[in-house]
Formats: structure tokens, sequence, C-alpha cells
């Protein structure tokens, strides 16, 4: 009886789990070490073990997902022919000299045939028979360089009618390789979406189905295809996890000539990018941050200062709520990575770190906050994405390798702290999608529109009031390949013809007005003003010019209820911004509280403002979860629990101090009160289990 009840005690630990506000993905059991006290742990793979697994995570509470690669995974019954007595070999994405793409071993990257999404399907059964919530099918990848194998080959001719063209012999052959590409992982991912809405509606059950993807900013950088937006409009698919991270984040892109790592401006653009695609589908999103990340060989000063870019980045994204927490918490608490100062010497996660880690993932709870407010500069400022960014990213004449193309539109506003956010282009058409939109920096190099509506919705967009700014030198070889706009009864050079045409304007350069708005065309290439020196400049000041403003901050600051999340931004000549009143530091793991902090160029802040003292004592932040408080004018009580080994935290709002603090039944000493800030700071040792905290407040002091 009494395991029973300790296991109703752990199923109950925080009603709030419900919501599922927090995740982490795992391929193991249940560990102490790794006990996040996340809402889901989402288990990864489809082996035997998975039904023990899934348990294992259920008795401590967790909700329960399951998560497997779409691209690649341990497959090799469907790879040899185990599965249905057809060998899939010639499946294996290949490049041009003949190897095939692979992930260790013979797990290979796929080009699906029609096939391989039923084989998925198997194992997606396996998770739903073990009694998981939702299912994830992660990272639908076609390397641009694959493209070479027979069964591709096969799938290009029954695809287009016409026998298949090596992908680097034209760029016309590489944009229609990229089309396949895209269109054989939408095909695959739909036969599992099928197969999940059929059971649900066989068993009136309400299992959901996400897809855990790199951005597209991300992908197409990376010479990746996949089919992003398109997705969300496929029924069944409910949503998408954004797996940005340092990984993704820190690949250089350029600015002012200057080619480096902008962490935390790939990541604002990446996570904004992942917003706008489920922006008015009504689709969720997640988003994921790692503590570190794929390359083992940076120290642990710089796993923390690129993961605070990234957290502060996704906590920019005030519609967003939900988030997975870390993707791999067994190689960030149990391995070893170069020591700050020493990179010879590789050692464990430094106790700071982990409490930290602690803090933020359980300050990532509350962020479903109703009030929000920005300090920053112009907002409704966007610039235009598309999914065929991804299709311009092999040989012959890829498109700029650095993604100019969109970040030299981005980099100059995002630099002075206007918080422009990526729209995309394929949902222009979506009702009241583009009404917060006030102006749109728009290219065509680099990308192209897949379809002809879309123009219709930015037509009537721009007669409605909106400003575009078109940049673009006609320059781009890919605006000869055979699409829409030079097919049939069209006859255009370029997408920008069609779109300049349907607008009601001529060729000619600089502002024309149209309707209510107007268009500039600034016949420059994006990619050419980032490699100039002055290249924003030129851009900031076509806006200006046509009374588009933008107006600049130092910073990029929101207010999220109580949080307050802040980048200072290394684009402008502005003073740093100064937040007045105390704050509690949550990117401290001594929640240190700061008195009017500046926010330098460089700095990602993410704070808990200190307001109004409550009558009874209240839970500020924890590197731990607590739970089961209860609080009264005289003292305080709750249970915590966290990651074994991992030091704890708990600051308290309080009127006074404590006569008493005991953790477990043992009076303890290790706290610390400020009388000037009312805030009592209880520290304890990282535990396998739940520790109960009974604060005794001391008396009131008598008056006169």
């Amino acid at each position: 009886m009494l395991g029973a009840a300790i296991l109703l005690l752990l199923a109950d630990w925080e009603p709030g789990q419900a919501l599922e506000r927090t995740a982490f993905q795992t391929a193991d059991p249940y560990s102490a070490r790794v006990n996040t006290r996340a809402d889901v742990a989402i288990v990864y793979g489809f082996d035997r073990d998975l039904p023990s697994r899934v348990k294992s995570w259920k008795d401590r509470g967790y909700r329960v997902h399951f998560m497997t690669g779409v691209a690649w995974g341990n497959y090799q019954d469907y790879l040899y022919g185990r599965w249905d007595g057809v060998n899939h070999e010639d499946e294996v994405q290949t490049q041009l000299d003949g190897a095939k793409i692979g992930h260790g071993g013979d797990v290979y990257y796929m080009s699906p045939g029609a096939t391989y999404g039923k084989y998925l399907c198997v194992g997606v059964k396996k998770a739903i028979d073990a009694g998981v919530d939702a299912i994830h099918l992660e990272e639908p990848e076609f390397w641009a360089r694959g493209g070479y194998a027979p069964g591709f080959k096969r799938e290009w001719e029954a695809y287009y009618h016409e026998p298949w063209q090596a992908p680097d012999s034209s760029p016309d052959a590489r944009w229609r390789a990229s089309k396949l590409m895209y269109f054989l992982y939408r095909r695959a991912l739909g036969h599992v979406f099928d197969y999940v809405k059929a059971y649900d509606a066989a068993h009136h059950a309400n299992i959901r189905c996400y897809v855990p993807t790199h951005s597209l900013l991300n992908y197409a950088h990376w010479h990746i295809v996949s089919p992003e937006s398109s997705l969300a409009r496929i029924e069944g698919c409910d949503g998408y996890i954004a797996q940005v991270w340092t990984g993704t984040a820190r690949t250089p892109n350029v600015f002012r000539g200057i080619t480096r790592e902008r962490t935390f401006d790939t990541a604002f653009l990446e996570y904004g990018a992942m917003q706008n695609i489920v922006r008015a589908t009504g689709r969720r999103v997640w988003y994921l941050a790692d503590p570190i990340e794929d390359d083992p060989n940076h120290d642990w000063g710089d796993y923390r200062r690129n993961y605070e870019a990234c957290v502060t980045a996704s906590l920019l994204q005030p519609e967003v709520w939900r988030y997975e927490v870390v993707p791999w918490p067994n190689r960030v608490f149990y391995d070893k990575y170069p020591a700050v100062g020493n990179p010879k010497q590789r050692v464990g996660i430094p106790a700071e770190y982990g409490s930290e880690l602690q803090i933020v993932f359980n300050a990532l709870k509350d962020m479903n906050q109703p009030h929000v407010s920005w300090d920053s500069g112009t907002r409704g400022i966007g610039v235009v994405i598309g999914d065929s960014l991804m299709f311009q990213r092999g040989n012959p004449s890829a498109s700029d390798g650095d993604m100019s193309h969109i970040y030299g539109l981005a980099l100059p506003l995002l630099e002075r702290g206007i918080p422009i956010e990526p729209v995309q282009l394929e949902s222009v058409v979506l009702p009241g999608y583009l009404n917060h939109v006030r102006t749109l920096l728009m290219t065509y190099e680099g990308m192209k529109p897949l379809s002809p509506e879309v123009h219709d919705a930015l037509a009537k967009w721009v007669r409605g009031g909106g400003r575009l700014f078109f940049v673009d030198d006609d320059g781009d070889p890919y605006n000869a390949v055979r699409e829409w706009w030079n097919t049939g009864a069209l006859s255009y050079k370029s997408p920008r013809q069609d779109l300049f045409a349907r607008l009601g304007l001529t060729g000619r350069e600089g502002v024309q007005p149209v309707g209510s708005g107007f268009v500039d065309w600034i016949r420059q290439s994006p990619s050419a003003l980032a490699r100039d020196r002055f290249g924003d400049e030129t851009l900031v000041r076509a806006l200006r010019n046509a009374g588009a403003g933008p107006e600049e901050r130092s910073a990029i600051v929101l207010y999220r209820g109580p949080y307050v999340i802040a980048a200072g931004m290394e684009g402008t000549h502005l003073p740093p911004t100064t937040l007045r009143g105390r704050y509690l530091n949550l990117f401290d793991a001594s929640l240190a509280v700061d008195i009017d902090p500046v926010i330098q160029p460089g700095a990602h802040r993410f704070l808990l403002r200190l307001g109004g003292v409550p009558v009874k004592p209240a839970l500020l932040a924890s590197a731990g979860s607590v739970a089961r408080v209860i609080s009264s004018r005289d003292a305080w009580t709750g249970v915590i629990e966290g990651i074994q080994d991992i030091p704890a935290i708990v600051a308290l709002r309080s009127l006074r101090p404590p006569s008493s603090v005991m953790v477990a039944g043992v009076a303890t000493e290790a706290w610390t009160y400020d009388e000037s800030s009312k805030v009592l700071w209880i520290r304890l040792a990282g535990s396998s289990g739940s520790q109960r905290i009974n604060v005794s407040l001391a008396p009131k002091p008598k008056s006169g």
C-alpha cells in the first residue's frame, strides 16, 4: 500500500503538468540524474524496451510522448526487406560519386519510397499501444547533395513523367530535384498522419502528431530540403517542435561585411520563422533550447553563453509558451566537456550551471502570461521567407552560401533593436495573416514563389496600406526555371515581374504608390548589401526616405507578466538601456538581486521583477521543481524535487526573515535573508528524491 501511495503522490506531483508546458526527450528509462520535472517525457525509439521505458516515466508522474526519426533510424527491417520482402537499399540518399549518406554504420538517410511512411506506422503503433499521448516524427531531411539514388530516379520519372536529370546539371534540374525531395517527405509523413487519424477515429482517442524540425532558415543554410510549412496544411499534423539551439544558431552570417557567429540574432530569426509557420493555423509550436550542442569540443562557458542567448531569443516570442527544455539530458548531466580555461581537461557540468538550468526549466513553465508589453524599436516589420529557400542550395549556381539574401535584409533592422519577424510566403494567403504587419522586406534572390496566389494576397495587402520594399537586382539564374510564371499564358522572365503586374506597376525603380500603400523597388542584391560595410545604412535610409521609420533601440525588451527578457543589440550607437527597479536574475545560480540593471550590447537577461511584498511568503523561483505549497502569514511549506547531485535553491518573497528552516525534517543554516529586497534564499544539496522544506517566520516586531 505504501508503494501505491507514493506513486499516487508522484502522479499528482503538479496539477499544471496536464498543460504540457515543458518537455524533454530521452532514449533511456527514468533516472534521478535526469529528473528535470518537466511536464512531458518524450521517449525516443521503438525498440522492444519501449513499453517498459514509457512505464518508467509514467510511474514518476510524467506525461509521456514518443519520438522517432523520419529521415534515419534503426530501420534495417525496411532497408533489407525483412518487413515487406522487398529490398529498399536503393532508397538510401546517394551523392554524385555514388557514396551513401549515412548516420553511422548501416543507418542511412532515406530517400523515402512509396511504402516508407507505411513502415514508420508500424513503430508508431507500438508507441500508441504502449500508452503514449502524442507522436513526434523528427527531422524529415533530404540532403541537397543527394538525388542520385536509383529509388530517387524512379520517383522522378513517376512525379515529372520525364527522364531523371542529374540535379547538378542545371538550375532547372536542381530546382526540380529539390521540389521532389520536398514532396517525398511530405508524402511519408502524410501516411503516418493518416494512420494516427484513423486510429483516433476507431478508438475515440486523441493522439497528437508533431514534427520536431530545424527552422527553414537553418535547413536552407545547411543545404537540406524538408517539407516545412506545407505540413501545417496537412490534416493530422498538430504542430512542431522548433529545433533551434547553439549548433544551428551559431552558424556564421554576414553583417556590415563581417562574417561571424551571431547566435542571438540567428536564433531570434529561427524561432520567429517557426512561429510564423503556425500563425493563423491553430497549430502548436514548442521551442527547444539545448544547454550544450552536438559538437562536444566547446567548453562549458561557451555552451552556457550560447544557451542563454538562445533562451533569450525564444522568450522574445510571446505567443509561444511551450518548451522542450533539453533534448538529451543524459549528455548534459552525465557527459564531460572541456573545462573553461583548460580545453585539454574534460569535466562534468559545473554545479552553478546545473543549478541555473533547473531555474530556467522551472521558470519556463510560467510563460503563459496574459499581460505582455514591449520596449523595443519599431514593430510590425517583417522579412519574407519561403520554403523554396531550400531549393537553390546545390550546384550549379547555388545561392549565397551565407544566406545573405535573407540576413542582408533582416540584420540591419534587428541589430538596431527592431524585432523584425520572418513572414512565411506560403502563409500570406491565410485570412488575417498579414493584419499585424505594416512593412515587408522581400527579395526573390535565393527563393521563388510556389504559387501565383501569394502574389494576389500580397497585392491586396499593399493596396490596403502595406509598405513593400522589394530588394532585388533580377540577377538570380533560378528566375528562369520552369515554373508557373513562365508557363502557359504567363511568360515573365522572373516572378517579380508577375508580382509587379498584379500590383499594376511598371519596372521602374523607387517608390510607387499602390492603393493606400506603396512599393519601393531597391534594385540591388541583398547579398551584396550584406557584404558592403555600409550596406545596412543603404537599406535603413531607403525605409526612412519612404516614410517607413524605423525607430531604433539599444535593446529589445519584453515584459511577460512579472518576467523581463532583454537583449542588448550591437548595431546601434544609442546608449545602453537601463531597467529601473529590483529583479531576480534567473540566469544566475544564486538567484541574485539586480538593482537597475544596465543592458549592455551583447547582453542577454532573463529577470523576474520584484513587485509588492505579499502578506504570505510566496515562491519566486527555484532550482528544482517545487510543489504542494502551503503558505500562511507565519509559515511556508513546500516539497522540492530535482536532478540528483545538482545543487538546489529556493527563493521566497517574505515580509520577515525566518526563525527556523528545516529540510527533510532537519534544521539547516543554509539560508540567507535580504531585508532590503525581502527575499529569502534556501540552499539545498541535490537529492535523488523529494525533500520537504518547512519555514517558520520570525515573530512580527512589536510596534512602538
